[in-house]
């Protein structure tokens, strides 16, 4: 299995919980240990989706891919953003 389906395994063991909100994730590229993602749905546009990077996605990659050394979100939204909104359930 290749770095790319290791990750794909391991993005799909918490995309339950990010669907359960209305969002999930999408892998761009991975460059030297880097995994650059696109948060999708309401995940682009929720002010808790830094949280959900760093203690939910970038744990469980890491963890299962060693290779990985670092995740960034290119649309990641900070809490102050005027459009920034909760998901439903968290409501």
């Amino acid at each position: 299995m290749d770095v790319l389906d290791r990750i794909e395994k391991a993005l799909d063991s918490i995309r339950p919980y990010l669907e359960a909100d209305g969002g999930n994730v999408k892998v761009l590229d991975l460059k030297d240990g880097l995994l650059r993602l696109e948060l999708l749905g309401a995940c682009g546009n929720c002010p808790m989706s830094t949280m959900t990077l760093k203690a939910g996605v970038e744990e469980a990659v890491k963890k299962a891919v060693p290779e990985v050394t670092a995740v960034e979100a290119i649309n990641i939204t900070s809490a102050d953003d005027p459009n920034a909104e909760l998901p439903e359930t968290m409501r």
